[in-house]
């Protein structure tokens, strides 16, 4: 078996970086997984690419995805956003992320942290896939289905059964790094 990384990841140097060091890494920090909601929603019908090098300036238009000072946003900041930061400019993904803070909020009180209502999905443990090639892994799974009319539900936008499928993907509640990828097992080998 050859230790060939995920193809995805090797358009560009930036990708490589993010799969070799994140993608597929248990994460179960609130921040971290709303920076994920948004990111994933935003890529909808882009490259990952084109977010992943807009990374840092979505940290600094959002505050840094503090959950609680977006919560308090509104539809009224989303042009100075466009006129400020380098995000992509559609004003729908952008209010979104106001509405999403407030949703994740009631999430966090209603189940204690945003981990806990997200990683029920899995039964907070890692889906562990053994792909050959990329084209075996899917797009969505009856989860990532379940998770997406979840949080429809509770009011966020912009998480179809896609989307939270790639969020479940990129925060470790799936490890669907190609068997062949070294970081398949580097994956399983941090959750022991």
């Amino acid at each position: 078996m050859t230790n060939e990384v995920c193809a995805w990841a090797m358009n560009q140097p930036l990708e490589r970086e993010y799969h070799d060091q994140e993608w597929g890494r248990v994460q179960k920090s609130d921040v971290y997984l709303f920076e994920f909601l948004t990111l994933e929603g935003a890529q909808a019908g882009l490259s990952w690419y084109t977010i992943l090098k807009r990374r840092e300036a979505y940290r600094e238009a959002f505050c840094g995805y503090d959950i609680e000072q977006l919560s308090q946003m509104d539809d009224t900041h989303v042009e100075k956003i466009i006129e400020q930061h380098d995000v992509i400019k559609h004003r729908g993904k952008i209010a979104s992320v106001f509405g999403n803070a407030r949703a994740a909020k009631g999430l966090i009180a209603e189940y204690g942290s945003l981990a806990n209502a997200l990683w029920q999905f899995v039964d907070h443990q890692v889906v562990v896939n053994h792909w050959q090639t990329m084209d075996q892994i899917p797009t969505s799974t009856d989860a990532s289905k379940a998770l997406s009319k979840f949080l429809k539900k509770k009011g966020f936008k912009f998480v179809g059964e896609t989307i939270c499928y790639a969020f479940m993907q990129a925060v470790g509640m799936v490890n669907d790094h190609l068997v062949t990828c070294p970081y398949h097992q580097v994956v399983i080998d941090n959750e022991n």
